[in-house]
């Protein structure tokens, strides 16, 4: 029996796409929900007018909520349903429905509990993004990487995912960033129930369709946000959930770093006032504990690298 693989496609502006991504969805599909998140161009109303597929359904938003909430509000019709899959397209026409069975592959086969696509695979086709998404994807990319603690992942904003249904009954979706920052966090509240995600090779796309997603005018929100899951996924993680090497190299190292550059600064202050060097003695008591600091904390990045979730939760998770 054929898995119960659901998709979920939000719409905002997608009036002239929506129904071609609609067409291209195949038949390893039992179920679409297309949700109209207050779309002043009527997507929704256009599907329900002019889409035949039986699969589809289509949900309406009363007020716009973003793009996140949009794929909550499928994620949990999808699983009302029953489905066990629940693939996420974006409905302007950059996302190819024919990768569907790869995103669903590894999460079928027991290898991954969510599965996301990555445009950074084939070099040939990453010249088709325009240059400031290139680098700024490349910087949110990274800075996602140190709050999400999946260092091997990259493109992640990319929006075209797959999760198993058992992970994602263990999301809290009222938590979950309701706007663009959703899809990386996410994977922050991924890893904090260590689910396994994997990238998956796909070609950028670039047509006539419109983003409303500047990356310029996101990157110090998205940097705020970032910084702030770092400390709560540290937390949860190497505090409250469990106590490794890694913590006290996290304690200690930031403990002497600190003291180190406070220390020194206080010394090299001083010492511009007075215009009186700095003993070489006060000068090694700031410099070895700013050295020692940086090498611990180097040492918890290690081991946080190495500490990326192997094991997909939802093949021990009952149904």
């Amino acid at each position: 029996m054929p898995a119960f693989v659901a998709v979920v496609v939000p719409c905002y502006l997608v009036k002239d796409h929506i129904l071609g991504v609609l067409s291209r969805i195949g038949p390893e599909v039992i179920r679409i929900f297309v949700i109209d998140d207050a779309c002043p161009e009527g997507s929704g109303r256009l599907v329900q007018e002019q889409c035949t597929d039986p699969r589809v359904a289509v949900l309406h938003h009363a007020v716009n909520q973003g793009v996140g909430a949009a794929v909550m509000t499928g994620y949990a019709a999808a699983l009302k349903e029953g489905a066990e899959v629940i693939v996420k397209v974006d409905g302007d026409g950059q996302m190819d429905p024919a990768l569907i069975p790869h995103f669903i592959a590894p999460i079928l086969k027991g290898q991954a509990d969510y599965t996301k696509g990555n445009r950074f695979y084939d070099l040939t086709h990453i010249s088709q993004m325009p240059s400031i998404r290139l680098i700024g994807n490349a910087a949110l990319s990274f800075m996602a990487k140190l709050s999400t603690g999946y260092w091997n992942l990259f493109d992640t904003n990319n929006g075209f995912t797959a999760i198993h249904a058992k992970a994602a009954r263990r999301i809290a979706f009222d938590k979950v960033s309701p706007r663009y920052f959703f899809e990386t966090d996410l994977l922050f509240r991924l890893n904090t129930i260590r689910a396994v995600v994997v990238d998956i090779a796909m070609d950028a796309s670039y047509g006539s369709e419109t983003s409303s997603l500047r990356v310029t005018h996101v990157l110090g929100e998205f940097l705020a946000k970032h910084l702030r899951n770092f400390g709560k996924r540290v937390f949860y993680s190497y505090f409250l959930r469990d106590m490794t090497a890694a913590s006290l190299e996290l304690f200690l190292g930031l403990c002497a770093l600190g003291f180190g550059l406070v220390f020194g600064g206080i010394h090299w202050a001083d010492g511009l006032a007075t215009g009186v060097a700095a003993p070489l003695g006060t000068i090694m008591l700031a410099a070895l504990p700013t050295m020692l600091g940086l090498q611990m904390l180097l040492a918890f990045v290690a081991y946080d690298v190495a500490n990326v979730p192997r094991r997909p939760i939802h093949v021990d998770l009952p149904d």
